[in-house]
């Protein structure tokens, strides 16, 4: 009789026979038979809906990977799928859409690779899991989180033990808002800490030693990451949603950016960085590819009918980083981009379920300085402009008047990005610009970066500030992980009820605030 195992199961046994890999990279398997292809970086899978989902491996060689997918974890009743290549040209990266599904299943998939120099050369297999979304009510359980392998603090002898404390609540999948990696941070061997100790970089690689400038040295940026036990268990059990913001390709890139003067980098073209950066992060990735623009993220997933997850993408579409003041609609203001706000109203409107989260890769009102020594230039919406919305805030506060003037209820906005954690909600009693209804946003990250803050807040969109945790001045600024300061939220969906219960918590798994909301229905 088969038995489908709990997902908390499903890993301790996949673990014990080497199939998701939690204790390094040199499974069993690869040091047996290093004549045979092995898989390098785990499984991942992703952009789960009710009927489908993505799942992605790598390779060690030109391949042939063959792919499994079964309801039980046994593969009794497996159904074999067409077998796609792994060559160079991708990094011997593959990944597929796996379709036909049922609504609320466990899913397993596994893959085998074959030598394509040598076809009866094959593999050990590799597995897998993954639950669709649900296609009537249920409860839905999700974690956020942002900023990975940041400022040069990698994998220590802990690793990014975030990932494990969001693993053990069992998710149904995680959203990681952005700075996915830090292709401008390198890691070294050690870094000086303030109490005197060192910080001991235990997983070092040719890659992740510089910034990122070739395709090869982008690639190198999520391999590394997936070196992480933590983070390769996390991803055998659990779909991931990755949206960017700027580190996947340098620091606050926009049309402004200037690398003239940056001695890290030979290649100053940030348009060819991206162009780079874009293809790593779409080959590395589980994320669905829409081929109605090169390297697209923006996108819904729709999660059961109560609830949607719009993905937004801040970064591709916005006007150089500058002062941000304009009282007018210009391209020097956008930040969402005509096409994608457009898109973002369609789908709002249309949606059907309960709860909109929309997935911000940066937060509406703190202040994000371009040049933060200086205190100039916007790099996020919020410009520290007194009173009405200006510069970028004028598209923001397009949408908002869209929102309440379309009747769309409960939106509730996600973000990362400022290495610290925080609940805002915005109330137009209190705000500049007043034509929005109240709406909340949840500030999380970093998983594994320094840890800085609190940011300023401006005032056009009236956000109250319900809680934060951040450095305190005696601490200073960029904390490394061992200092406790890593966060993510998690969000439940009560079937029922509808509630949305949101809490705050940091990677030694302490609560440190919750709140609940109450679905609104309008007639």
């Amino acid at each position: 009789m088969n038995k489908t195992l709990s997902r908390r199961a499903f890993v301790t046994s996949a673990s014990a026979l080497g199939l998701v890999g939690v204790s390094g990279l040199a499974l069993p398997y690869y040091s047996r038979a290093n004549t045979r292809p092995a898989f390098t970086h785990g499984v991942q899978s992703g952009d789960v809906d009710t009927v489908s989902g993505m799942v992605w491996t790598r390779v060690d060689r030109p391949s042939r990977v063959m792919f499994e997918v079964s309801t039980t974890e046994s593969f009794s009743n497996a159904v074999k799928l067409p077998p796609l290549d792994a060559v160079p040209e991708s990094d011997f990266a593959v990944k597929r859409l796996l379709t036909d599904l049922a609504s609320d299943q466990d899913i397993f998939y596994r893959m085998t690779a074959a030598d394509l120099s040598d076809i009866n050369a094959v593999s050990e297999p590799i597995v897998g899991r993954f639950k669709t979304a649900p296609a009537s009510k249920r409860n839905i359980r999700f974690t956020w989180s942002g900023d990975t392998a940041g400022q040069g603090w990698g994998i220590d002898d802990k690793g990014m033990y975030t990932y494990a404390t969001m693993a053990r609540h069992t998710p149904d999948f995680f959203l990681h808002s952005g700075d996915t990696i830090y292709a401008d941070g390198p890691v070294l061997g050690e870094v000086e800490l303030k109490d005197g100790t060192k910080w001991i970089n235990k997983v070092l690689t040719d890659e992740k030693s510089k910034v990122a400038e070739t395709l090869a040295e982008y690639r190198g940026q999520w391999k590394y990451n997936m070196m992480d036990e933590h983070c390769r268990a996390l991803n055998a059990v659990c779909p991931t949603f990755f949206q960017w913001d700027d580190h996947e390709v340098v620091n606050n890139w926009s049309g402004s950016k200037d690398l003239s003067k940056d001695d890290r980098y030979t290649e100053k073209s940030v348009a060819l960085l991206t162009s780079r950066a874009a293809r790593a992060f779409h080959e590395m990735t589980p994320i669905r590819f829409t081929p109605a623009e090169p390297g697209r993220v923006y996108r819904k997933i729709g999660y059961g009918p109560l609830l949607d997850v719009f993905f937004l993408d801040l970064r591709s579409y916005r006007g150089p980083n500058g002062d941000s003041v304009e009282t007018e609609m210009t391209p020097q203001s956008r930040i969402i981009g005509e096409e994608q706000l457009r898109w973002l109203k369609r789908e709002l409107a249309n949606s059907k379920a309960t709860w909109k989260v929309i997935a911000s890769d940066m937060p509406i009102g703190i202040i994000v300085w371009n040049d933060a020594a200086n205190k100039k230039g916007a790099e996020a919406i919020a410009n520290g402009q007194p009173g009405a919305a200006s510069g970028r805030e004028l598209e923001v506060a397009d949408l908002l008047r869209y929102i309440k003037n379309a009747g769309i209820d409960n939106t509730v906005w996600l973000t990362a990005d400022v290495h610290y954690t925080a609940a805002h909600y915005y109330n137009p009693e209190k705000a500049a610009f007043q034509d929005f209804n109240p709406f909340w946003e949840f500030v999380s990250g970093p998983l594994h970066a320094g840890t800085f803050g609190p940011g300023d807040l401006d005032m056009t969109f009236g956000p109250e500030l319900k809680y934060v945790k951040a450095p305190t001045a005696e601490q200073g600024q960029n904390l490394p992980p061992s200092a406790g300061l890593q966060f993510f939220g998690l969000v439940d969906i009560d079937g029922a009820s509808e509630q949305m219960t949101v809490r705050l918590m940091d990677r030694d798994d302490n609560e440190l605030y919750k709140v609940t909301l109450d679905p609104v229905h309008s007639a």
